[in-house]
């Protein structure tokens, strides 16, 4: 008894038809044909009733169907395992992560799975949020860390793993910093410092800002949260930052809850859950959910 015989047996039972059973498992006719009776002749038992206009099956035939298709389950089991296992010996994954980043876990992450998964090649790469969706649509990343401020797009998996406010940050000798808070309309005519477009800290300002009914004066855009900081404490505007990294800059900064409306940023795992995705790229976004764990 051969694999084949049994593909072949199983493709005339669905297909109720020699020629079409033919057809999908891309052998001739007359081959397929003499599979079966090979395979017929070994039972000792015909397996398809040949009289009607339709193939059916016999009793004989109907019994076997079960066991037919668990073994050609079975084999393809078998493969799946070994192709993953070769996957996560010899492959390779490609991480993104969203400009100006301040979540100082992810290279530990990758070094904690490098350690697990040694022979898997690791690519990372930095660049803004909406440019790492896109990557991620088109399959060229596997998995990015990005910041957002709407729905992703379809059909992209989110998983939040840092959502905090973000605060304006002046320098100590501004007039707000004698303020415990702010509107984000009182400062419709200030300059502003934020990171560029794309991000998903600017896209959370220009939303706030469009709501309270005014564009944003952007005096200066960045790409590093510490040079928002910088520039503020310079007395050069008003920067938008989360307030983790406001906090870490607390001598030259004074930083002021935003209210009316509030603003946040979130950091979040993203990465495309339709097929095909290679074993790594499966052990690496698991590995990650498991170590980045949802925020709620």
């Amino acid at each position: 008894m051969e694999l084949r015989q049994l593909e072949y047996f199983v493709a005339v039972a669905e297909e109720a038809n020699f020629t079409r059973a033919a057809e999908r498992v891309h052998v001739a006719q007359p081959g397929v044909s003499a599979q079966v009776r090979l395979l017929e002749h070994e039972l000792g038992q015909a397996l398809f009733d040949r009289s009607g206009r339709q193939v059916r099956l016999t009793k004989a035939g109907a019994a076997v169907l079960p066991y037919a298709r668990a073994a050609l389950d079975a084999v393809a089991g078998a493969r799946f395992a070994i192709d993953d296992l070769t996957g996560l010996m010899a492959g390779k994954v490609a991480v993104g992560m969203v400009i100006s980043c301040s979540l100082p876990d992810l290279p530990e992450l990758l070094a904690e799975f490098h350690q697990r998964h040694p022979g898997i090649e690791i690519t990372l790469s930095e660049a803004n949020s909406d440019v790492l969706l896109e990557a991620l649509r088109n399959k060229r990343l596997d998995l990015a860390l990005v910041g957002l401020a709407s729905a992703p797009p379809q059909p992209i998996k989110m998983q939040v793993v840092r959502d905090e406010a973000l605060v304006a940050a002046v320098s100590k000798e501004d007039v707000l910093a004698l303020r415990t808070s702010v509107t984000l309309l009182a400062l419709r005519d200030r300059p502003l410092i934020s990171l560029s477009a794309g991000t998903g800290l600017r896209a959370a300002l220009d939303r706030g800002c469009a709501i309270a009914g005014f564009r944003p004066q952007i005096a200066f855009e960045v790409t590093n949260l510490n040079v928002l900081a910088q520039l503020a404490g310079r007395g050069l505007g008003v920067a938008i930052l989360p307030e983790s990294v406001a906090h870490t800059h607390s001598t030259i900064i004074h930083a002021l809850p935003i209210s009316r409306p509030q603003l946040r940023g979130r950091l979040e795992l993203a990465w495309n859950p339709e097929e095909p995705t290679s074993p790594a790229a499966r052990a690496l976004i698991a590995y990650a959910r498991e170590r980045f764990p949802a925020q709620r």
